[in-house]
């Protein structure tokens, strides 16, 4: 475990699990954190314009993403001895039910202080088409043993 942090190299990958997106898990996600904002349960307000932008239906919540891509760094991280410090997502385009959304990481840098050992990622969620819909930055540590 403690030479976890020593075999991480700038450019590693983590792939983070598949996440299929339907009705069903919108309004699971809308009833988990009481959000109930009608362009994630409402077709009819979705239609045509909403604001300036035309989605033609339901849209996923953002902090989906944001669940898919803490599981993957908690899961990468724990076994390595690793603790999830930081995340910061920004949402680039909307998700849709039936979408197949996947969170990945890159270790962007590793930095060693005088208390701890920390890693910066690049993180990425990309649809079925390859298309980012998500991007943000997360930081991660291996404290000293």
């Amino acid at each position: 475990m403690s030479n976890a942090y020593d075999a991480l190299k700038q450019g590693d990958t983590v792939d983070g699990p598949k996440f299929q997106v339907s009705r069903e898990t919108i309004r699971e996600f809308c009833e988990a954190s009481l959000d109930f904002n009608p362009l994630h349960w409402d077709d009819g307000y979705m239609k045509g314009n909403f604001g300036k932008t035309k989605f033609d239906g339901i849209i996923m919540h953002g902090m989906t993403n944001f669940g898919l891509i803490t599981r993957m760094l908690t899961d990468w991280l724990y076994p390595l001895g690793g603790l999830h410090r930081r995340l910061e997502t920004r949402w680039k385009m909307p998700v849709k039910p039936g979408d197949t959304i996947q969170p990945s990481a890159r270790i962007a840098s590793k930095k060693e202080t005088k208390r701890s050992r920390w890693v910066s990622l690049s993180i990425e969620v990309k649809n079925q088409r390859g298309e980012t819909v998500a991007i943000g930055e997360a930081m991660a540590e291996f404290p000293q043993v």
